[in-house]
């Protein structure tokens, strides 16, 4: 089976990537219901997380919108199980036949492909806004460049402005040391 059909039964269900259990009766080639008793024998290793009934009206959403699932070969009250990736790979444990083995490490290929693709995606939608992100940080850098410049600026002049008043101080302390011409009388020498 190729990769492509087995996604194109991976669905999105409650925020899950699940696969239904009458696809997956049908890529192992057994019946529904054996699949389901299989299932029922070993409900322990089934939490919530690993598989789950689906709401009727998640099960009327989902044959309304897609065209590979099929409301008719379902009676109404028997709603189909959801297997997460992790109730599949459980699932691998019960069903030991050649076909379903096979098919098991196919349907695990699958959901690897799919999640790199979402991954993929996701990185690309984020793309743009890391970039603008970016741009925005530069921006901000700029302008704490520019501020920190003015103030670098502000500062230099103060430091001139400060050596300028020192240098003065200086030029007025050196006068004031000068030797002073005495005052009073000079006895002349002679």
């Amino acid at each position: 089976m190729e990769l492509a059909l087995i996604q194109s039964k991976i669905y999105e269900i409650r925020g899950q990537r699940v696969m239904l259990d009458f696809d997956l009766a049908e890529m192992y080639q057994v019946e529904t219901r054996v699949l389901n008793q299989a299932v029922k024998r070993n409900m322990r290793r089934f939490p919530p997380d690993f598989m789950f009934r689906l709401s009727p009206e998640e099960w009327e959403d989902m044959s309304s919108q897609f065209v590979t699932t099929y409301p008719n070969k379902r009676p109404k009250t028997a709603m189909p199980y959801a297997f997460t990736e992790q109730g599949l790979a459980m699932l691998s444990g019960l069903l030991n036949s050649e076909i379903a083995i096979d098919m098991n490490i196919k349907i695990m290929r699958a959901f690897v492909a799919m999640r790199n693709v979402l991954t993929f995606a996701k990185e690309e939608n984020m793309l743009p806004a890391l970039i603008d992100r970016i741009k925005t940080l530069e921006e901000i850098s700029e302008e704490t460049l520019a501020a920190i410049n003015d103030l670098s600026e502000d500062t230099q002049k103060e430091f001139d402005d400060i050596y300028i008043a020192l240098a003065e101080l200086a030029a007025k302390h050196k006068q004031a040391n000068k030797p002073r011409n005495p005052i009073g009388f000079r006895k002349s020498e002679k």
